[in-house]
């Protein structure tokens, strides 16, 4: 039980450490967030002015809730992505990521704790760019069954931590350009997912990689269960593929994870920049 208490408050204290960075960083944090904002307007924009546009006759309330949608669990989705696999690249811009990797705390122990703030985070920030773009548009969501999005979100959480630990293991492996490519990771599940369009509309050689992306399930299932209002028995051709990537993703995210950074240490890798 003291075992289990102490792993508790050492998962709790890099809560507090990336809170903390956080505020440190709060200018950033306020023009990333605008920007997120700004972009979700944009977006939704379009929606509302598709029938000045295109000249024909559209359902610009469908739109404007298809793409506000997308928008936002992308914004969640990406948050929990970023603040995950930026966990090395944190860890380099600070200098403590000797500190940290040499403390005596289980990796697991501090992936937890950086998964927790991440999720939480997410939320807090999705909320408030809901509240702003509330504030623009009427959003209809009377159909909205509300129990299965949040299920759905929850386990599409549990995707995307997996895929987040994978690819924060290249920032590990590759000091001058892993960070960068983790932000060709994201370009790609934001292209091909389906975010602000049906992923029937890619190239076929796109749909089958929108078909092994945990974005591509958690946004038709949103978009089901806010819109059409879909059960959560009617959802599970989503909600199987998301368990079977988390189950799948983070045990391999976990593994690769320990082995790079043993081959990190092992090369003397780990604290260099360049």
């Amino acid at each position: 039980m003291a075992t289990v208490v102490r792993e508790i408050r050492a998962s709790y204290a890099f809560v507090e450490r990336n809170v903390n960075l956080t505020k440190r960083y709060w200018g950033w944090e306020v023009v990333f967030l605008v920007y997120s904002i700004v972009n979700s307007l944009a977006v939704t924009f379009i929606g509302a002015a598709m029938q000045q546009i295109s000249g024909q006759k559209v359902d610009t309330s469908f739109l404007v809730l298809y793409l506000l949608i997308g928008t936002l669990v992308w914004s969640y989705l990406s948050v929990v992505f970023d603040a995950i696999s930026e966990m090395i690249t944190w860890e380099r811009w600070e200098g403590t990521i000797e500190y940290t990797f040499m403390a005596p705390v289980r990796r697991g122990t501090h992936m937890i704790g950086t998964v927790l703030f991440a999720i939480v985070y997410g939320v807090l920030r999705t909320g408030v760019i809901l509240i702003v773009v509330s504030a623009f548009f009427h959003v209809d969501l009377s159909k909205a069954n509300f129990i299965s999005g949040a299920i759905v979100l929850l386990i599409g959480s549990i995707s995307f931590v997996g895929l987040g630990i994978i690819a924060a293991v290249l920032p590990l492996m590759f000091t001058e350009r892993g960070s960068q490519m983790t932000r060709v990771v994201e370009a790609v599940l934001l292209l091909v997912s389906g975010v602000y369009y049906p992923v029937d509309v890619l190239p076929g050689w796109l749909q089958a990689i929108a078909r092994v992306s945990p974005a591509t399930y958690v946004l038709e299932g949103m978009r089901r269960s806010l819109m059409d209002g879909a059960g959560v028995l009617a959802l599970t051709r989503y909600l199987v593929p998301l368990l079977l990537i988390g189950l799948a993703s983070i045990p391999v995210g976990v593994t690769v994870f320990g082995w790079a950074e043993r081959a990190a240490k092992r090369n003397g890798t780990l604290k260099r920049n360049g």
